[in-house]
């Protein structure tokens, strides 16, 4: 009994020291949910806001909106209060104007910020979840991070769902956890704008503000201020994982 106890007990040091267990063990947070556009692929500046201004010229002639307004806009109150409080467009106009962008998204593949690969493929062989709550549709997210090569991820919630369902509605995270079986404590929501400060914080969730997508002191500012964790850099995202 002496000899088979100790055997057992041989193993299971074993299987607790390996560094696949060791990292499991300190793992963080089990889930890792990221926003899309500008957190995971530099898109708004690339692709966004330049069907934006297509958009605009060529059904609100005379109208125009520069990069660094639709930053902010899209930052807080958000792209559709812009859309309709700014420009006057109606429930039609806006049906357009998605049209018009998922027409101009459809040929155009954004790329991945550099490390962001890094960081899914660690989280994902360490046994955790990746989730992504956005803006975007589903298909284009899947989409881009196949061509990116990143980890398929777990769950989506893109623009599909209904408007309270979006962001900054907390059910995205809410259906997270009870999918997959987590509890607040278990995520932490990654994102570069505020919609995704809201939904984290009405959902009990630990938030990340990232900010390497734009400067604008007024965006950085307000997360620096309100956020309990803030990183400017990928490598820092990184870093933050690791504590």
């Amino acid at each position: 009994m002496k000899r088979e106890s100790a055997s057992k007990l041989n193993a299971l040091f074993t299987f607790y020291s390996s560094p696949f267990t060791l990292h499991f063990s300190l793992m963080k947070y089990r889930c890792l949910v990221f926003d899309h556009d500008d957190t995971v692929v530099n898109s708004t500046a690339t692709i966004h806001y330049p069907s934006f201004v297509a958009y605009l010229e060529e059904f609100f002639p005379g109208k125009s909106c520069t990069l660094e307004h639709y930053f902010l806009k899209n930052f807080d109150p958000g792209f559709l209060a812009m859309c309709k409080g700014e420009y006057g467009m109606s429930d039609a106009d806006l049906e357009v104007e998605y049209r018009f962008w998922q027409d101009y998204v459809r040929t155009r593949v954004p790329t991945a910020y550099p490390g962001i690969r890094q960081i899914m493929e660690r989280h994902k062989e360490e046994g955790g979840s990746l989730c992504v709550v956005s803006h975007s549709v589903d298909r284009n997210i899947f989409r881009d991070y196949r061509e990116n090569g990143l980890p398929e991820p777990d769950l989506v919630f893109g623009w599909e769902q209904p408007l309270e369902r979006r962001k900054p509605n907390p059910w995205p995270l809410e259906e997270i956890m009870r999918r997959l079986d987590l509890e607040p404590k278990d995520l932490l929501m990654i994102d570069d704008l505020k919609p995704g400060y809201d939904m984290a914080r009405a959902a009990g969730v630990d938030f990340a503000a990232v900010g390497w997508a734009n400067d604008l002191p007024q965006i950085e500012n307000f997360m620096r201020h309100n956020c309990r964790l803030y990183c400017k850099t990928v490598p820092e995202l990184a870093a933050l994982l690791e504590e």
